[in-house]
């Protein structure tokens, strides 16, 4: 597999050579371990019974080594695309980062707040789209006057009403694509220091992934960093201008966007 594309000190180019390079994540020889039971313990309900009540494990205990020390910084006004096979390593990244998971070795270090925006976001399926978009913003950290400022821009971002009055009706009548433009649209209505979005924009159509590919630019544009997980090189290729490339928890390259697509490419050809 190709080496790391990295400068002299190491790092990957900035999104703009010309300006301040200021450090918005940095991780520093990052392990990430899950530890999950593995196998069972044959036997009758009354031995399960007497396991559970001394607090006697039910089996062996697996690790997982998700993320295998992987160092890189990512700085203000870059948009990161990461990609790698199912599996990667990518999904546990950008956990790590929001804070989600504890290093099992190394350390990540964030100027700011990360945000984690998943298709896996927590709504509540019982309360109204616009129920969601309220909350959804004061848990963001908006008031609730920026709250009401936004909610208009925020439906009609969503494309949730062109086919009728959905944003008055329960979440739990959403599809999944209407459930994840939500999420995006709330997530898109504030500036972010550290945005990462993992899989968001897979679903909805063309004409709302255009539209979230042209803020994923304007956060860009404010001073943010954002992070992309994507299957869909093309989504990657034309909002984020650096990518990182992970297999097996490993990192394998790091660099402009064009030239880590094409080796990625390559090695799936192959």
């Amino acid at each position: 597999m190709p080496a790391p594309a990295t400068d002299s000190a190491g790092q990957a180019p900035a999104a703009d050579p010309g300006g301040p390079r200021v450090p918005t994540v940095i991780a520093d020889d990052l392990h990430i371990v899950y530890r999950v039971q593995g196998g069972r313990q044959r036997g009758n309900a009354t031995a399960a019974l007497r396991r559970i009540l001394r607090r006697e494990p039910s089996g062996r205990i697996r690790e997982v080594h998700a993320v295998r020390g992987v160092s890189f910084t990512a700085h203000r006004g870059e948009a990161i695309g990461l990609v790698g096979s199912n599996g990667s390593g990518k999904s546990t990244l950008l956990r790590a980062i929001a804070g989600l998971l504890p290093a099992e070795r190394g350390r990540v270090y964030t100027n700011g707040q990360p945000s984690l925006l998943g298709v896996n976001a927590a709504l509540m399926n019982d309360l109204t789209g616009e129920r969601n978009v309220i909350l959804g913003g004061l848990a963001m950290g908006m008031s609730r006057e920026e709250v009401r400022e936004r909610y208009d821009d925020i439906v009609e971002f969503s494309g949730i009403n062109d086919k009728g009055d959905f944003i008055t009706l329960p979440m739990r009548t959403y599809s999944s694509g209407m459930q994840a433009r939500l999420r995006f649209s709330i997530a898109a209505a504030k500036q972010h220091d550290v945005l990462m979005i993992d899989e968001a924009l897979a679903t909805g159509d063309k004409k709302f992934q255009k539209r979230s590919e042209a803020r994923i630019r304007e956060l860009r544009a404010t001073a943010g960093t954002v992070f992309l997980v994507s299957h869909n090189n093309r989504t990657i290729e034309k909002t984020c201008d650096r990518v990182i490339w992970l297999e097996k928890g490993e990192l394998v390259m790091d660099g402009p966007t064009e030239p880590v697509l094409k080796a990625y490419a390559e090695e799936n050809a192959r």
